[in-house]
């Protein structure tokens, strides 16, 4: 088969070493969080976790990093866990959060909470962290008021039990209560790993540091946060008065959920909604610097959870809503001012997450800064630098820097370099091909380590999930590709139809037809890659996670051509999804529902192409996973071991969507290795 695609070209060359990379190095390295500038912008906080693979978890600890580079200094103790460092404005302490054991608080706050993380304060000039608060489900995401005064914060509370006090008193009576029930008459009932029921909901408080006082600044609020990222949804107005957040509810009536953005005066009173009629969902309010407006992110289309962010902004006199940069086609994630006005934007473009710089008010599009890679936790600081992690297939994430144009990129820190220098990376290739329908797809190919032109090797296709994801220019922590790479294979990527970062109608032409075209296009990079005499056409492999599974079981029913497939928390029958977490928009993705449109959901079940399942295939899952639930991974195994497929199953029952304990991805990349050897190698 003849295929059309552009010249490839390497984005990184190979890096040799006397090893290629194993599953320990991943959980080796450090992992390198998000920096937070000092008011003079001369040093940064940051938080790096370690972990330790004979107790099986992870600790953060703090360290303080000179602006202009430098030795770093650990602020915190390496014997317990803190993080989401913040600065307070007169830059002499620094507030954090710790997870500590059980102590009574000043102003009479419960003692409890065990393991929770609660907030402490320590002065820079030496001395002691102080432990300002013990509240029974923790807290999140502190933030300095203006003048220093006090510390906002998000800390869970139980509906219904809406102090503390309550809250704890709730929890203890559960703790006796030996019926463990789950009751509910919501659509929308549990997410990812967690039951909706218990009632946990984030409220924002507000510790003054004179009196010790502590006081509920959205009482009786049932709001949600962003359960992926409940951090960074709030924003402080300048001049301290005024709160924002973005907070998700649940509309009975509907049987949806929304976000919205939502309003509230630090002197007390009324939670107010100020996005009550917009579509969908709304996310991640700012103000700006002169305090004129609110910049917050608006989607249209409320069945599609990739729909594409338009920039708006709220004029706080008017309370008029009005679009920025509407003619811009990329969809951001997350934005920060710059003390001048100037706004850093993160978005998705071509497999890579860069940063932009937008200094108008209305019109026009940002510019780009920082391109390559994925660029994450943008924090612009005084005197016009801005920081950030940048991380790419070859590099775990680090701290780097530039000016808001763009100039003067520069790493800051070297946190994961002793680590990174003890294993091999291969090369790594970029190339676009005419995919389904005529449509160009991206890929990124990453070569063996060892890799020798002229010889052929097996290959992997990773496949990603979402499905409106991308495999990204990154360093995938669970889904590695150098990791696929580095026993000698060669590990495809391929960005099919329905990826995001190539505008809303790439990610959305899938929907209601999720197989056809990325599967297409899947098939045709396999084609185009043996084509190339880079890949034994007679030893390849296919492997995803969630939509990634998906489509693993897809290919399972459609196609003899690879010798084994791994298939992690996938979907494999679109009926039974109903059973998943998120049921909105699901007459969307596949087309109707099941009272009305079986023939479209039908369609892209692979369980109904059962009869074709004839490829060895690993399955693994995990029992706590409510996104795609574990009946999903059992009953594909059920069918193949019952067809007589040679087939395999890892089952974790203290993991959810994702495998996240040391010692279980130990497990788990031993198990994908050793099936991917076990029918490429021979």
């Amino acid at each position: 088969m003849t295929v059309t695609s552009t010249p490839t070209t390497t984005l990184y060359p190979a890096r040799k070493r006397s090893r290629p990379m194993t599953a320990e190095d991943l959980w080796t390295l450090p992992r390198v969080g998000a920096p937070a500038p000092s008011p003079d912008g001369r040093a940064l906080a940051v938080p790096v976790t370690t972990y330790d693979l004979e107790k099986n978890e992870g600790r953060t600890r703090i360290w303080l990093v000179p602006a202009d580079g430098g030795e770093p200094r650990a602020l915190t103790s390496a014997e317990l866990s803190s993080g989401e460092p913040r600065f307070s404005p007169d830059g002499k302490r620094l507030a954090f959060t710790r997870k500590d054991g059980p102590a009574s608080a000043p102003g009479g706050h419960p003692a409890g909470a065990t393991g929770k993380p609660q907030l402490f304060v320590m002065p820079l000039d030496g001395g002691e962290p102080e432990r300002l608060t013990s509240l029974p489900l923790g807290v999140f995401d502190p933030t300095w008021l203006p003048d220093g005064s006090g510390i906002v914060f998000g800390a869970k509370v139980i509906k219904g039990h809406w102090t503390p006090e309550a809250t704890a008193a709730e929890l203890e009576r559960r703790e006796q209560d030996p019926v463990k029930a789950h009751v509910t008459e919501d659509r929308f009932y549990r997410h990812w790993d967690t039951w909706l029921t218990t009632g946990e909901v984030p409220h924002l408080f507000l510790l003054d540091l004179k009196s010790r006082t502590l006081r509920d600044l959205s009482p009786e609020s049932a709001a949600w946060f962003d359960w992926m990222e409940p951090a960074g949804q709030y924003d402080i107005a300048p001049d301290g008065k005024e709160i924002v957040f973005a907070g998700m509810t649940y509309d009975p009536a509907k049987r949806e959920q929304r976000a919205a953005i939502w309003q509230v005066s630090l002197a007390g009173g009324p939670v107010t909604c100020l996005t009550p009629d917009h579509p969908a969902d709304d996310h991640w309010p700012r103000y700006s610097p002169d305090g004129k407006h609110i910049l917050y992110g608006m989607q249209h289309d409320r069945y599609f959870y990739a729909d594409r962010v338009q920039l708006m902004a709220c004029d706080r006199a008017s309370k008029k809503h009005a679009p920025w940069c509407e003619s811009w086609r990329l969809s951001p994630a997350h934005w920060e001012f710059a003390e001048d006005g100037t706004l850093l934007l993160e978005a998705e473009s071509e497999g890579r997450v860069a940063l932009f710089a937008y200094q108008g008010t209305g019109g026009g599009e940002p510019t780009r800064i920082v391109r390559g890679g994925c660029a994450a936790s943008v924090a612009p600081a005084r005197g016009g630098r801005v920081f950030f992690t940048l991380q790419s297939m070859v590099a775990a994430p680090e701290v780097h820097a530039c000016a808001a144009d763009g100039s003067g990129l520069a790493r800051l820190t070297r946190f994961t370099d002793e680590v990174a220098a003890r294993f091999a990376t291969g090369e790594v290739r970029e190339t676009h091909f005419e995919g389904a329908q005529g449509e160009m797809v991206q890929m990124f190919m990453v070569l063996p380590p060892d890799f020798e032109p002229g010889r052929k090797y097996p290959l992997v296709q990773v496949i990603h999930g979402g499905p409106h994801g991308i495999s990204a220019d990154g360093f995938h922590w669970r889904w590695n590709a150098q990791a696929f790479a580095a026993p000698g294979y060669v590990a495809a990527l391929v960005n099919f139809q329905g990826s995001t970062s190539w505008g809303n109608d790439f990610a959305k032409r899938i929907q209601g037809a999720w197989a056809e075209r990325p599967f297409e296009d899947v098939m045709i990079a396999t084609d185009l890659l043996v084509a190339s005499g880079l890949v034994d056409g007679t030893r390849m492999a296919a492997a995803g996670g969630s939509y990634g599974g998906y489509m693993a079981a897809w290919i399972e029913g459609h196609t003899d051509r690879f010798r084994c497939i791994v298939n992690h928390a996938g979907v494999y029958d679109t009926l039974s999804q109903y059973a998943s977490d998120w049921t909105m928009g699901r007459q969307q993705s596949f087309g109707g529902e099941p009272w009305a449109g079986l023939e479209a959901i039908n369609a892209c079940n692979p369980a109904h192409a059962a009869q074709g399942f004839n490829t060895p295939m690993l399955v693994l899952h995990g029992e706590k996973d409510y996104r795609v639930p574990a009946s999903q991974g059992l009953e594909c195994y059920g069918v193949l071991r019952a067809r007589g497929v040679p087939a395999r199953l890892v089952y974790f029952p203290d993991e959810n969507h994702w495998i996240l304990k040391p010692r279980n991805s130990l497990l788990w990349y031993r198990e994908v290795w050793a099936w991917l050897e076990r029918f490429l190698k021979s």
